[in-house]
């Protein structure tokens, strides 16, 4: 059995046997069968002495014995590593930053507590799944959805503390957005509750996020502050209809006012759901990822040539037939004077949906958790296939024409030069309103050689990110120092503030240590080797 870094057998011994007797011993997990389970099967450093691994699981039943844990933990210095689900593919899963972690798995916290119909919200424990919640609204009949992640197998409290996006409308697809409500137990084991929760007897906590004071709610996003049993969250009506259209133009000079254009609409709430930004004729061999974007002459030449637009605009309307329709009017109006725009109509959908609907529908845009986003690889686009998995690269770009073209050559041009293969999302992802996300599919293998320059390239890359004002929203664990690295204004103070608040409430360092580049004091000349 591992042992955490700087205990003795005994010691560890004495603190698992202790966590047996808070939670029962069948929910205590430290042979190596079971703690395979705990293991990033994506890892880069897998099968290598640094591959990130867990000592040992504990698996509590309800916040009382999740405070024993944390006690029993923090008594012993026991350094342990809260999980909601441990879906997070691609960006660590379930095991732990700080390898020799107790990994505190909440999945048996599995209760809906409650679903507000008249306020459009719910209050979770972080062992919900997006499956289980949609099950219980289609259940109880509700007339609210979730907006879900693609893949929907992980928990919705998980996913928002990662910052995880969706596909549904605005002010719910950036799902830590629509969280409202907190309760954590913090190092010392006591528990708290954020905004309106913290006024005993409240019935306003999913209603009114700040409650009074400074919003304490951030303390707990991408943290290693508190362990978050409660999480509350805003939920999307379900509307009378939907309705997709898109907007062809055929310059390559006409991106950057197609961008200006789509984020004055949406900004102004003339469209609700999700848009995208495409180029047929650079995607006309992959649909999802296009190839880098060649100068203009050379794009506009492709276009003549196939007849192919330079640029796809789309857009989602989510609400009464009347008014979606008007709204997709206006949408076209506004596009009128591009030179040979062409527009599209898409899907129109009443609500709620059919059997026949559901056969034919992107789930995710209706609040459906699906796992169909796995045929995406099962289709061997990119060519890095066969791999073990992926890593994402997920850096955050100005939501411009000109930011798309940028990145979309920097990164092609890097790690072409680089040899890295990567999968490209392209050009930019769109789940958050006031920006793009650069989305990157990275492969890994279980092969030492490989990782070892695929680690070298990464963090190349990251810093030449950097170097152009882009940083990852997002990352695996063993690049989270890199990335932190990389955000270092003020002679990196955002890491000294978060470092000076960690030993403030986590003087013993026993919470997520190193979680995006936070580690506790003792450990952080050596950043936890």
């Amino acid at each position: 059995m591992t042992t955490p870094p700087g205990m003795t057998d005994a010691d560890f011994a004495d603190g698992l046997g202790a966590m047996r007797s808070a939670v029962g011993a069948d929910w205590v997990f430290d042979q190596p069968a079971d703690l395979n389970t705990y293991r990033d099967f994506y890892s880069v450093l897998w099968g290598e002495p640094e591959e990130k691994r867990a000592s040992a699981a504990v698996a509590p039943a309800n916040v009382e014995e999740v405070q024993q844990v944390v006690r029993i933990a923090n008594e012993r210095q026991i350094p342990i590593y809260p999980i909601s689900t441990g879906r997070n593919l691609g960006y660590g899963g379930s095991a732990p930053v700080l390898s020799g972690s107790v990994v505190l798995d909440l999945k048996r916290m599995n209760r809906i507590l409650e679903v507000n119909e008249s306020n459009c919200s719910c209050l979770v424990e972080p062992g919900v799944s997006y499956f289980d919640m949609y099950r219980h609204l289609q259940e109880t009949g509700s007339k609210l959805w979730i907006d879900c992640p693609d893949p929907g197998w992980g928990s919705l409290v998980g996913n928002a503390l990662d910052s995880g996006g969706g596909y549904t409308a605005a002010g719910y697809r950036g799902h830590w957005e629509a969280v409202c409500g907190i309760e954590s137990v913090m190092a010392d084991g006591e528990v708290l509750r954020t905004g309106m929760g913290a006024l005993p007897g409240s019935e306003t906590w999913q209603q009114y996020r700040m409650g009074l004071g400074p919003c304490l709610d951030g303390l707990f996003r991408q943290s290693s502050l508190g362990v978050v049993t409660k999480m509350g969250f805003y939920m999307f009506p379900q509307p009378e209809a939907y309705l997709t259209g898109s907007i062809d133009v055929f310059r390559y000079e006409d991106l950057e006012e197609l961008v200006d254009l789509l984020n004055e609409l949406e900004y102004g709430n003339l469209f609700n759901g999700m848009p995208g930004i495409g180029s047929p004729v650079l995607s006309q061999d992959n649909p999802i990822a296009m190839t880098m974007i060649p100068p203009a002459d050379e794009m506009n030449r492709m276009v003549q040539e196939t007849g192919l637009a330079a640029w796809r605009a789309s857009f989602t309307f989510y609400g009464p037939e009347k008014v979606i329709r008007a709204q997709w009017e206006h949408v076209k109006e506004r596009h009128a004077h591009f030179q040979g725009v062409k527009f599209n109509e898409g899907d129109f959908i009443t609500l709620p949906l059919s059997a026949e609907d559901m056969e034919r529908i992107a789930k995710p845009r209706f609040g459906v958790p699906s796992l169909e986003i796995f045929f995406v690889g099962s289709r061997g686009f990119g060519n890095f296939n066969p791999s073990d998995g992926h890593i994402w690269f997920s850096a955050v770009i100005p939501r411009s024409g000109k930011g798309i073209i940028e990145a979309n050559r920097v990164m092609r041009r890097e790690c072409e030069r680089l040899g890295l293969d990567l999968f490209m999302f392209a050009p930019a992802v769109t789940c958050w309103t006031r920006s793009f996300v650069l989305f990157a599919a990275v492969p890994v293998y279980k092969d030492p050689a490989k990782n070892q320059h695929l680690r070298e390239s990464v963090r190349e890359i990251i810093d030449i990110c950097a170097q152009h004002g882009w940083g990852e929203y997002r990352c695996p664990p063993a690049f989270m120092d890199d990335v932190m690295d990389a955000y270092s204004f003020g002679d990196h103070k955002l890491r000294r503030v978060n470092e000076q608040i960690k030993d403030a409430l986590d003087p013993n360092g026993i919470l997520s240590a190193g979680r995006y580049g936070v580690w506790p004091k003792h450990l952080r000349d050596g950043r936890g080797a």
